[in-house]
């Protein structure tokens, strides 16, 4: 078994309406000093395989096909 996590996040240049939402109300709740914020996703999967290539190769599948909207996000992929 293999955990892996792949994280999703917005490209460089997209705009981060949640992220600013989020920015603002961290400032609201007396955090000052944060200069930006940016929202992503994460996901956690465990794969039944032993191979790590393999591994990290499903998972990079998974994310192009399925986890990501490749037009407007990346991903990562870190086996654990």
């Amino acid at each position: 078994m293999i955990k892996a996590r792949v994280t999703v996040t917005l490209k460089s240049g997209v705009l981060d309406p949640q992220g600013k939402a989020i920015e603002h109300a961290l400032d609201g709740l007396g955090f000052s000093g944060v200069g930006q914020v940016r929202q992503g996703k994460v996901f956690d999967i465990a794969l039944e395989t032993s191979d790590p290539a393999k591994a990290e190769a499903e998972l990079r599948d998974m994310a192009a096909r399925l986890l990501a909207n490749t037009v407007i996000e990346d991903f990562s992929v870190e086996v654990l």
